[in-house]
């Protein structure tokens, strides 16, 4: 009888400690579960937040925004990057109001690298564009370019160096030079007095950083009124040249051919379709 006891005794007490052990198991794995799901649950809220976020930061093709000042803008789709609706440039003479037309990304390389967005905006208001509305869209372009005050704004998408962007105009503007005489719309006499305001409008640009998203405007002045005087092409904040053919054949190379940003050139073309009398 005493030995049944004891193994009676001996049985509830293995049991208890069984029923302890699996108890402990129990736990431990349920602790374990839960800190492996919180990982889990982490990452699914994040992909969940990112998800939601890029959903929020997507952009039409040119955007009209407000700003936070409540002004309107227009995203460049490529970069991101905002233009105003409308530009006021502040000058001790009365300039005009400018409308934006259209915006685009200049790329180079066959990696398509961006370099700068670029907007192009024009005195849409002046009285003296009096275009037919069944001009083309190109004929359009020439005639405000050729008849009224317009700005290239052009805002760098990385850090870069005025020097930088001085080379690449420059070396456009020496393509254009010899498009020029290739169809002889520039005699050896013009050639040669345009080789002037090419040095002056070199010299303009200084050898410092110009940080990303810096918006650099370049002006084309309106022509004279008695036509004497040379068109200015004024590059904000740096200085000026005057030059006819200079000024207008700057902001003519954004539109010739596919023009110098092809997305600039096919938004300013859509603005244009219907604009006229």
């Amino acid at each position: 009888m005493l030995v049944q006891t004891r193994l009676a005794q001996c049985f509830v007490a293995s049991c208890r400690s069984r029923f302890v052990v699996r108890s402990v198991h129990t736990q431990v794995r349920a602790v374990t579960k839960s800190r492996s799901l919180k990982p889990l649950l982490w990452c699914s809220a994040l992909a969940i937040s990112a998800a939601l976020a890029l959903k929020r930061t997507v952009h039409l093709d040119s955007e009209v925004v407000p700003d936070d000042a409540g002004e309107e803008t227009r995203i460049d789709p490529a970069t991101s990057i905002a233009f105003p609706t409308t530009l006021r440039i502040p000058s001790k003479t009365p300039l005009p109001t400018f409308t934006l037309v259209g915006v685009g990304v200049r790329t180079v390389s066959f990696l398509g690298i961006k370099v700068y967005s670029v907007g192009f905006y024009a005195d849409l208001a002046n009285p003296k564009l009096n275009i037919p509305k069944s001009a083309s869209p190109e004929e359009k372009v020439e005639h405000i370019v050729r008849n009224s005050a317009c700005v290239l704004r052009i805002v760098p998408t990385r850090s870069t160096s005025y020097s930088h962007l001085r080379d690449g105009f420059m070396r456009t503007m020496q393509a254009r030079l010899l498009l020029s005489k290739k169809r002889g719309s520039l005699s050896p006499e013009e050639e040669f007095a345009v080789q002037s305001p090419l040095r002056k409008f070199k010299s303009i640009f200084p050898n410092t950083p110009l940080a990303k998203h810096t918006p650099l405007d370049i002006m084309l002045a309106p022509p004279s009124l008695d036509s004497k005087q040379p068109r200015s092409l004024v590059i904000r904040d740096l200085g000026a040249v005057q030059s006819n053919w200079l000024a207008t054949e700057f902001v003519l190379a954004y539109f010739e051919g596919d023009g110098l940003s092809p997305p600039l050139k096919q938004s300013v073309i859509s603005a244009l379709n219907n604009f006229g009398k």
